[in-house]
């Protein structure tokens, strides 16, 4: 191991591993100023029989899966697209590093101004004459079924995962994408047997990234979701900032669950990508 990555292993591990370390304990019911300060699975066993953790782990589950997959998807034409505009990938790739700097929280407050029953699709439909009133406007922010989350996460995602797939599509895909049109492989053909392989590993990157995101960011599902039932990081924030202390194990608890699903989600794409290799490699 090189002796420059040192610090940054310092950082991590201090920093995120004493984090975690920190947030177990006291997930464990372990706070020296208690008057009982032990160790307890209580809480943790507290969280997993609760019914809104349950119901919450269901929402936040279909939300970072949905978004994820039509990210994925969006994003594997979009780079498909944006290779055969030959002449223009250096503007196209310069377009959509822009939305990347852009934080989720604006993205979050740009949709409400846009979706809301009073916001500008709501006007422009009045203005049309498609609608009477706001009231008319389908409900996409604050609803049920996460929309305008997903719209969220599909619109600041989309770009991340376009640029890593262009940027593997561009450096080696072309070559290797005219050799099966020479061999007279089909569109399917091609996108099965070269584009996809090529494309696999950073796939699987990004999708894990932005799964692991969307399951554990707070803001965008504070601002633009229901207030029942919430999404497991704010239900974990509620609990924290509960006015009674001892609902804060619960809630700190709740969070190494996150954690903890988050960690399988990357062990189990690890997994998957050890075995497709290992296939690719028979073959």
């Amino acid at each position: 191991m090189s002796l420059s990555l040192a610090p940054t292993i310092f950082i991590v591990v201090v920093v995120f591993g004493g984090g975690l370390f920190l947030g177990l304990l006291q997930g464990l019911g372990y706070f020296p100023g208690a008057d009982d300060p032990s160790f307890t699975l209580e809480y943790f066993r507290n969280v997993l029989e609760d019914r809104d953790f349950l119901t919450s782990l269901g929402l936040t589950l279909y939300i970072s899966l949905s978004s994820t997959l039509i990210a994925v998807i969006s994003s594997i034409g979009s780079a498909l697209i944006f290779l055969s505009l030959s002449g223009r990938q250096r503007w196209i790739h310069f377009i959509f590093q822009v939305p990347l700097v852009v934080p989720h929280l604006v993205v979050a407050i740009a949709v409400i101004f846009l979706l809301s029953p009073t916001g500008w699709f709501s006007r422009i439909a009045q203005a049309l004459g498609l609608i009477t009133t706001s009231s008319d406007f389908p409900l996409l922010v604050n609803d049920r079924f996460g929309i305008g989350i997903i719209v969220t996460y599909v619109w600041k995602e989309v770009p991340f995962i376009t640029v890593m797939l262009f940027s593997v599509l561009r450096n080696a895909g072309v070559d290797l994408i005219n050799v099966g049109k020479t061999l007279n492989a089909n569109r399917w053909q091609r996108f099965r047997f070269i584009i996809l392989p090529m494309i696999l590993p950073s796939l699987t990157a990004s999708s894990v990234i932005v799964f692991a995101y969307t399951f554990g960011a707070f803001e965008v599902p504070y601002l633009l979701g229901q207030t029942y039932p919430m999404l497991l990081p704010v239900w974990a924030y509620k609990h924290y900032a509960d006015i009674d202390l001892m609902a804060r194990p619960e809630g700190i608890a709740t969070g190494m669950l996150i954690a903890l699903i988050v960690a399988l989600s990357v062990l189990l794409s690890h997994i998957i990508g050890r075995f497709s290799q290992l296939g690719r490699s028979r073959l």
